[in-house]
């Protein structure tokens, strides 16, 4: 058991993330009475992760799985929601504001667990094991899954474009061949529905 300051220091970690709640993103809840928060979505992940655990490739650590997806939106606390089709120079900044927050957040708690928890928030950014590749893969179907219960979502309200999302389906496929192929079936029918534009040009 650790000391009373390490103890304070983990509880204040936990009343900060609190925060998360107050984040909003672009995507709007299926019942479309208001966009969702950045801790729903997180939440919503963590639950896709249990549901769709079979999805994952073999060997993979789920609990490690679910770590990573409940801490990886936290910087948003400081660096708040990015549009998932911003343009690059709008994605460097907020990679540069989300590595500020981290450094921050994570400092909060007692430095080995900083030190352990900082790292599955970089590992999560970086995609380079099967835990970090399948919890981004989850983290990119989420939004579409709620643009297509909502004839549309943010494709609609952006204009967004069949080749905008396309990279974003690599992405599953690389964490989940299954997944990747559901949501590339997913993003034909939007197009033959109208919820999202053929490519341009």
């Amino acid at each position: 058991m650790g000391s009373p300051e390490t103890l304070e220091r983990q509880i204040r970690f936990v009343l900060e993330a609190d925060r998360l709640k107050t984040v909003t993103r672009q995507s709007v809840i299926t019942g479309e009475s208001r966009r969702e928060n950045s801790a729903e979505h997180s939440w919503h992940l963590a639950v896709m992760a249990v549901v769709l655990a079979e999805h994952a490739p073999p060997g993979t650590d789920l609990g490690k799985v679910g770590a990573m997806l409940v801490l990886h939106d936290l910087v948003e606390i400081d660096a708040g929601d990015l549009f998932l089709y911003s343009d690059a120079a709008a994605q460097a900044r907020q990679e540069e504001a989300e590595r500020a927050a981290a450094d921050r957040l994570f400092a909060i708690l007692p430095p080995a667990q900083a030190t352990e928890l900082r790292g599955l928030w970089e590992e999560f950014e970086e995609r380079r094991t099967p835990e970090a590749r399948f919890a981004r893969a989850l983290d990119r179907l989420q939004p579409m899954l709620l643009n297509m219960q909502t004839r549309g979502g943010t494709w609609t309200a952006h204009g967004v474009t069949l080749d905008q999302v396309l990279p974003k389906v690599d992405l599953i496929e690389e964490g989940s061949a299954s997944l990747g192929a559901y949501a590339r079936t997913m993003i034909a029918t939007a197009v033959q529905r109208g919820f999202l534009r053929p490519a341009a040009g």
